[in-house]
């Protein structure tokens, strides 16, 4: 059967990092590759019997990449440290692997939680994310934030989830969402985007309709209502600091 291997990047996560390694404590081979950590993280990794890669902060698709180099077997799984496999999930990838996999690339769905719960619409299940592939197939495209696995071959999809533990606060959120709409604003920038009135004013507002009307999150309640409120916040964020980046680079030109 092919072996497998487990990829984590860390910065300070000794919150989540504990639950997560001991998800995937029956794989072959698990890859830590950490940005500094300066809790207790690198500590919690290598009691789990991890191998602790460290390396200076590259961004977050470059920083997966390290990982998948540093791996050692044919098969990789990427996790993130809020990240668990479910029993379900551990399962149906041992039974893939032992019948030698069709596909060079699976999809996993992603069972997120908001603020302690699973939530079931706005957009935020399936949510399909690339995970298992070949480690000669497969990398992480270059993008600041939202990085996601490119793979040179043909992709097929899992059952059973991965449960995702993010944003257990909403102050947690802001300060995620402060970070990322700085990186999306980025690639906006690179993309060539030059927002006005209409993306500020008609796009929070579309991504706030899409996820509690269109997507349902209305179904998941107030907490639907909250997180179609948090991605509108997000959206308006990220093109007003593309705005103003677009305005400082005119301005010193």
């Amino acid at each position: 059967m092919p072996k497998l291997s487990v990829t984590v990047i860390t910065l300070d996560e000794e919150a989540d990092i504990g639950d997560c390694l001991a998800s995937v404590a029956w794989a072959d081979e698990v890859v830590v590759v950490d940005a500094g950590s300066r809790d207790r993280t690198v500590e919690i990794c290598e009691r789990a019997g991890a191998r602790v890669v460290r390396q200076p902060w590259l961004g977050y698709a470059a920083q997966k990449n390290v990982a998948i180099d540093r791996a050692t077997h044919d098969w990789i799984f990427s996790l993130d440290a809020d990240e668990r496999v479910t029993p379900e999930l551990r399962r149906e990838l041992a039974a893939l692997l032992a019948r030698e996999p069709e596909c060079d690339g699976y999809s996993v769905p992603r069972r997120s939680y908001f603020l302690g719960r699973w939530m079931r619409h706005g957009g935020w299940y399936p949510d399909y994310n690339l995970r298992l592939f070949r480690r000669d197939k497969g990398r992480f495209r270059p993008r600041e934030v939202h990085e996601a696995v490119e793979v040179d071959g043909l992709v097929g999809s899992c059952a059973a989830p991965i449960d995702h533990h993010t944003y257990r606060t909403l102050s947690e959120y802001v300060l995620r969402m402060d970070r990322y709409s700085t990186l999306a604003a980025a690639e906006l920038r690179k993309a060539g985007v030059s927002p006005g009135w209409l993306d500020l004013l008609a796009r929070p507002l579309l991504t706030f309709l899409r996820m509690y009307v269109a997507k349902r999150g209305f179904l998941d309640g107030m907490r639907g209502l909250m997180l179609a409120g948090c991605y509108a916040s997000y959206t308006y964020f990220k093109y007003a600091k593309a705005w103003e980046a677009a305005r400082r680079a005119s301005e010193a030109s």
